[in-house]
């Protein structure tokens, strides 16, 4: 694996705390990404100026799904620590700041492929759909990898937003309902909520337990949020270390290949020569999309043999998906791993 380069974070100035300078941070985000400068954010609440609650909610939602996510503010500002907001407020900040930790595996993930193909982690929809002529001018949504479509509310007062699905499956992140592309659709957005999808055919790590910061996490374990395409597959990555030392030079890392079809959920070592011993372990699989309900689930892996999982099926209702919620594999992420859906 290549030694990293020099990380540089870039943010779009000093902006100042009104609506419009939210609505621009999008498109020149996505503008600095494609360019070769991929940390990038905007002063959460805007630099200069006192955010109202509304809007300060609102920008932690759309920093929450931007690479360098900071809450910034100018000396002469007033105090806008979320505590000092009412309830509410602070539940909708509360909840961006748990989504923005839930998927750091994927950001990390993402930045040590930024290295390796110099793909930006936040991108344009075209990036990945270049056939896709109809997002060529949209810059009011991105992608997070290939994998999540992110779509910020930036208008003041709005409770819906207009959202353009990319060719292929989408499933909302929190009540899984689907959405097939390409299509524009108008989805509901109230206060508490960002609209952001997953990508049929993808495999996200999470790690789900809340925490006070990212270091108390490191080996927590991991959640797979397995979203299946129209052909009933999904595949994704997922790179792991210590988070703190240079010691990846000598191989202690893993990069795992995750790889869903005909009901196998496989993890393997893209490279074998990293032998990271981490402590996190596989706490949950979420397979969205699977049409019934299965008659058993095993695991097999080197050190754990084969043997029966505890599932859950849940059926979709209308526009909804089904999924199934497989519990506690127990197997190490070091461990390559088989686990089988009957």
């Amino acid at each position: 694996m290549p030694a990293p380069n020099v990380l540089l974070q870039c943010g779009t100035g000093d902006n100042t705390a009104e609506w419009g300078h939210l609505r621009i941070s999008e498109p020149m985000l996505l503008s600095l990404s494609v360019t070769g400068i991929t940390h990038v954010g905007a002063d959460v609440g805007g630099f200069f100026g006192n955010p109202d609650a509304h809007l300060l909610s609102r920008w932690y939602q759309a920093g929450a799904f931007q690479p360098f996510f900071r809450a910034h503010a100018h000396l002469d500002t007033k105090r806008r620590e979320p505590w000092l907001f009412d309830a509410e407020t602070l539940r909708i900040i509360r909840n961006a700041l748990r989504q923005r930790y839930q998927y750091l595996p994927l950001w990390y993930t993402l930045f040590y492929e930024n290295e390796l193909t110099g793909a930006p982690p936040m991108r344009p929809i075209w990036v990945d759909f270049p056939e896709d002529e109809a997002s060529y001018a949209i810059d009011y949504e991105h992608l997070i990898g290939s994998a999540l479509l992110v779509r910020p509310v930036v208008e003041e007062g709005a409770t819906t937003a207009p959202v353009y699905f990319p060719p292929g499956v989408w499933y909302d992140v929190l009540d899984l309902t689907i959405y097939n592309g390409p299509s524009s659709t108008t989805v509901s957005a109230p206060r508490d909520k960002i609209p952001v999808y997953q990508r049929g055919g993808s495999i996200i790590p999470r790690k789900d337990r809340v925490r006070r910061a990212s270091s108390l996490m490191r080996d927590d374990p991991y959640t797979l949020s397995v979203a299946l395409d129209s052909y009933g597959k999904a595949q994704g990555t997922l790179y792991i270390d210590d988070e703190h030392t240079f010691e990846y030079r000598q191989g202690k890392f893993l990069y795992l290949a995750l790889s869903y079809e005909g009901g196998i959920l496989t993890s393997k070592k893209v490279d074998p020569g990293g032998t990271y011993e981490t402590g996190s372990w596989l706490e949950r699989v979420v397979v969205i999309g699977l049409q019934k309900r299965p008659s058993k689930v095993t695991i097999q892996s080197a050190s754990l043999g084969t043997r029966d999982l505890e599932s859950i099926f849940e059926s979709g209702t209308g526009t909804h998906a089904s999924h199934l919620t497989i519990r506690k594999p127990g197997v190490s992420m070091r461990e390559e791993f088989v686990i089988t859906i009957h």
